[in-house]
């Protein structure tokens, strides 16, 4: 386990329109303001995205599950904001449904925005977090910096 303090920071409210790529103008916002740890919030739809849904198999390593969603879908989530090799990582994991079908993933690559995404990011100051390749995961894990 790894516990460190930080303090609340900056509060900003995005709204990413239609057609944009929700986690690269987030990461674009994080950028921009230098955001070196903090958390995301996020509501709207998306019109298709990529989702990891779990493993294949309960094993370590994981080999991912993966769904794509198309044509238009809810989406209410919740996601970190990190660092690694100078660039910012979001890791989002949302809740999504259209009609009667629902999943629950990480939502990874490219998330086409679907007329608009309302997104809130929570900046914590006082600390960075960076990504880790971990050996026996081999997932990238996040591992937190005091920066006071």
């Amino acid at each position: 386990m790894q516990c460190i303090e930080g303090r609340p920071g900056r509060v900003f409210v995005l709204r990413i329109d239609h057609g944009e790529d929700l986690i690269r103008a987030l990461e674009t916002c994080i950028t921009e303001k230098d955001i070196r740890c903090g958390f995301i919030q996020v509501l709207g739809a998306v019109r298709s995205a990529h989702l990891v849904t779990g493993p294949e198999e309960p094993i370590l390593p994981p080999v991912p599950h993966r769904e794509e969603i198309h044509d238009g879908w809810e989406i209410v989530g919740i996601g970190t904001v990190s660092w690694s090799n100078g660039n910012p990582r979001v890791h989002l994991h949302t809740a999504t449904g259209r009609g009667l079908r629902a999943m629950t993933g990480c939502m990874r690559d490219a998330a086409d925005v679907y007329i608009v995404v309302e997104a809130v990011i929570f900046e914590v100051r006082g600390m960075e977090t960076r990504r880790f390749s971990d050996p026996l995961t081999g997932l990238s894990l996040p591992d937190h910096v005091s920066r006071d």
